[in-house]
């Protein structure tokens, strides 16, 4: 359960709590505001828990959120704290347990998300140490630095780009241990510099040259809108 850094002192959030606020950051970084049912599917829960639950944040002092039935929701100063608190957490420890552990990519986000909520602030500043205070978790996601602020971004999803455009991977969403296991298999990996080949307008798929694979590589959106690049 995380205290956030510089907080005036409160009772530390629950498990469930810090999972909302991180889920309506992840939401809200491209839209603005999160809907109930977006954040129904997200979370795996039933729309009414989470308008209770929407409801409870809006109300604390000070609040974490601010909701407006039928018109969504968004952090607050403090709720983003306490969001990019968790964030900070979950990313240090999948690349603790990528690196110094052994865990394959495609493994680490469950069991970041079960540890981010328990470690303290000494536990994080020690892995941050050992790990040479990292810029990326293994996925290309960007850590929140100490002070929580983050990095400008110029990357852009794959799924926009056509045909002889070239750039290099940044990052690939993590919730999909499926989707990460196939995109190793592939090469499609942070750091992977691609050349877009073909791309059909019937059906969204783009063709793909990978470094090290001789033969075109075929991802449908349901893949391209996942990865994230930069053009070069």
């Amino acid at each position: 359960m995380t205290k956030t850094k510089g907080a005036p002192s409160r009772e530390p959030l629950s498990q469930s709590i810090e999972d909302y606020l991180k889920a309506v950051y992840e939401l809200t970084r491209e839209d603005g505001r999160a809907s109930t049912n977006a954040l129904a599917d997200y979370l795996n829960v039933a729309p009414a828990s989470v308008t209770g639950m929407l409801q409870k944040l809006a109300s604390t002092k000070p609040p974490l959120l601010e909701y407006q039935k039928h018109r969504g929701v968004r952090l607050t100063r403090q709720g983003q704290k306490v969001a990019l608190e968790t964030i900070r957490h979950h990313r240090l420890l999948e690349l603790f347990l990528h690196q110094m552990l052994g865990y394959e990519w495609h493994e680490v986000h469950e069991e970041a998300d079960r540890l981010e909520h328990v470690i303290s602030e000494q536990f994080e500043e020690r892995i941050a140490e050992a790990l040479g205070d990292p810029r990326t978790d293994p996925h290309g996601d960007p850590i929140p630095r100490l002070d929580l602020s983050l990095p400008d971004s110029t990357e852009t999803p794959l799924s926009a780009l056509r045909p002889g455009q070239r750039a290099r991977v940044t990052r690939v969403r993590d919730t999909a241990p499926e989707l990460l296991r196939h995109l190793r298999e592939l090469g499609v990996v942070p750091q992977t510099e691609l050349e877009i080949s073909g791309y059909s307008e019937f059906d969204g798929n783009l063709h793909l040259r990978v470094p090290g694979n001789k033969e075109e590589i075929v991802l449908g959106p349901r893949i391209t809108s996942q990865v994230y690049v930069e053009s070069l």
